[in-house]
């Protein structure tokens, strides 16, 4: 039993290191046919097609038709387009990349270039772009939480996870991911642009009361409802 367990341990050690070698290959050559890539791995064609079709079902990888070029002098072929593979975008991720720290950087000259103004600048004309069609409200008749889950709606489509909730005499928007946490640690002009828009947007103040930034699990927003005034015939008749 003891080595059955470690050959199955070892067996699936040695496939996700194949695995791996497949995805460097594609990354490097890609596109590329099960063909070729088995050519430079010594693996069989069953065996290359086994490790693709695993890549392309989690989504690593995806298939291109291609027709074979054809050689100097020779009609171009007829047949069936050649398979070849490449990485997704979600595959090419799994070899990580420097964009957090490429934005840090570039923040950072742009501060010692404009001052901590010119990035707020930025981080607000970021932020109204991703809200771009949620106009503000201009009417006291216009609902803030009607703006408030349009809003949440749309942070969400852009990968901040949203959701609204009422809490109290308001309602929160609590953003569940941030996809710029890391550079916010160290520039809160992204956060504090993130509030005056929603702000402008919403017709009224809002209160942050936790930032993903700050080391908090979700980033949430108070939004105050400003509670129903009632006359004073109706405050006696109370």
């Amino acid at each position: 039993m003891a080595e059955e367990t470690r050959l199955s341990t070892e067996t699936r050690s040695t496939e996700g290191d194949t695995r791996c070698q497949v995805m460097l290959l594609l990354l490097k050559d890609g596109p590329i046919t099960a063909s070729d890539l088995g050519t430079q791995l010594g693996l069989s064609a069953a065996g290359v097609r086994r490790h693709l079709d695993i890549l392309v079902e989690d989504g690593l990888t995806e298939i291109v038709n291609r027709r074979p070029q054809p050689k100097k002098g020779q009609p171009a072929g007829r047949g069936r387009p050649a398979k070849h593979f490449r990485l997704t975008d979600r595959g090419r991720s799994q070899f990580g990349h420097t964009y957090d720290e490429l934005a840090s950087d570039a923040l950072d000259t742009l501060r010692e270039v404009g001052g901590s103004e010119a990035v707020k600048k930025f981080a607000i004309s970021r932020m109204e772009r991703i809200l771009t069609d949620i106009q503000p409200i201009l009417r006291e008749d216009e609902s803030v939480v009607d703006t408030a889950r349009r809003l949440a709606a749309a942070l969400d489509d852009n990968g901040y996870a949203a959701t609204i909730s009422e809490a109290g005499h308001g309602v929160q928007i609590c953003q569940h991911h941030c996809p710029v946490a890391h550079v916010a640690e160290h520039h809160p002009e992204l956060c504090e642009a993130e509030q005056e828009v929603f702000s402008a947007l919403l017709g009224t103040h809002v209160q942050p009361l936790a930032s993903i930034a700050d080391g908090h699990g979700i980033c949430t927003t108070n939004i105050p409802l400003t509670p129903i005034k009632r006359n004073s015939d109706e405050r006696s008749r109370a």
